[in-house]
């Protein structure tokens, strides 16, 4: 889109319109995630965390084959409606969070499988990036490499993700609870919220901790390409600082973590820790210094989501995991889906405003943690594990 040479966009479309059209597709998958999350989430509480998977799949499935016959017909609004089929079935992780959930054995157990799941998505947040990058670049792989490739791979791999469910997997909550489709669920979800006082404490600080989060891993590779020229190798070994992060802390640091620290005070160091990196970012002079920062930002951010999701897990009944781990992904998806938006007006600001932004939410959140988290309810959630559960 960004490039006139492929020919997606017709060649006369200004740089402002194609910066406007790359925005609205990145955030139209968000805000239809967002809109789906409420109800696939729903739908797993009623159907099974197995079909509501598959269901899940099937709609990427359908989604991104779309967006092939989409770049190949050059359609824009193919390619938005390929965004939205895949972006409203997109809610697999909540269901995946609330099934690692369903198959803990205590709070401890809980926690580190939130772990896995974060250790899922660094995986795919490094070979995401690499792989396309490396499948749609010729000078990389020769005459075999199109910007349809990485697609055609990721239809591969959701088919490989069905079968996998399809063999593997086996729901261990076997309670039901009827679904009722009405439009109103995508405010009562959030109106449900009040009714959890736990859970409503918890919220504001997981909201702006989520913006902070977003709001830099959307923009890394822009200011990467606007400050020192970076292009798609830059980005991807910006993403794989980030996944390697993830990984390390995610995977085996979590449990130790929490064994040590109570829940407060690690999502309290996460968020000092995302001010101080989003501020040496832009401030560091050196193209490969700001890969430290990167590093330290998602190093945190690997400890302190797992532990902010146990948090929320702990908070209600085990009939009400699948929604409050829809509810969490909601409000993720939907500030990925306003900072996209609004995203080419703040780069072309200032490169540097996304990560102002990055540093003021996270500190409104160390506030309201500080603030807000110590009273006796919320500290019997948010203490430490014990080390031997």
């Amino acid at each position: 889109m960004m490039d006139a040479s492929t020919g997606f966009l017709p060649a006369d479309t200004t740089m402002n319109a194609r910066h406007f059209n790359y925005g609205l597709v990145i955030g139209i998958f968000f805000l239809a995630w967002f809109i789906g999350v409420i109800y696939v989430s729903k739908v797993s509480d009623s159907i099974g965390r197995k079909n509501a998977l598959l269901i899940c799949l099937v709609g990427a499935l359908a989604g991104y084959a779309i967006t092939i016959a989409a770049l190949f017909l050059d359609s824009l609004w193919l390619l938005i409606l390929g965004r939205v089929i895949t972006g409203f079935t997109a809610g697999n992780q909540p269901i995946a969070q609330a099934a690692m959930v369903d198959g803990s054995l205590n709070d401890a157990d809980r926690d580190r499988n939130m772990g896995f799941i974060v250790t899922g998505v660094s995986f795919g947040m490094v070979a995401g990036p690499i792989l396309g990058g490396l499948l749609s670049d010729p000078g990389l792989i020769g005459s075999v490499a199109s910007f349809k490739l990485p697609f055609y791979i990721a239809f591969v791999l959701v088919l490989i993700a069905i079968g996998l469910v399809v063999v593997f997997f086996q729901d261990v909550r076997t309670e039901r609870t009827p679904f009722v489709f009405r439009p109103r669920d995508i405010t009562d979800s959030f109106w449900r919220v009040t009714k959890h006082p736990i859970v409503l404490r918890i919220m504001p600080v997981y909201s702006f901790f989520m913006i902070a989060n977003v709001t830099f891993y959307i923009f890394i590779d822009n200011y990467l390409t606007s400050a020192f020229g970076y292009g798609v190798v830059g980005g991807s070994a910006a993403m794989l600082v980030i996944g390697v992060a993830l990984a390390i802390s995610s995977t085996f640091l979590v449990k130790p973590a929490q064994s040590r620290f109570g829940k407060r005070e690690i999502i309290g160091a996460s968020l000092i820790m995302m001010v101080t990196s989003s501020m040496a970012f832009i401030l560091l002079p050196g193209p490969y210094l700001v890969f430290v920062p990167i590093f330290l930002f998602y190093f945190m951010f690997g400890l302190s989501y797992p532990t902010l999701l146990g948090v929320f897990s702990a908070s209600v009944n085990e009939a009400e995991q699948g929604w409050v781990m829809g509810v969490t992904t909601a409000v993720f998806c939907l500030a990925g889906g306003i900072m996209s938006l609004i995203g080419g007006g703040l780069m072309e600001f200032d490169i540097r405003m996304p990560f102002y932004i990055v540093a003021v939410t996270a500190l409104v959140a160390l506030v309201l943690l500080v603030m807000t988290w110590g009273s006796p309810m919320i500290r019997k959630v948010t203490g430490r594990n014990d080390a031997t559960s």
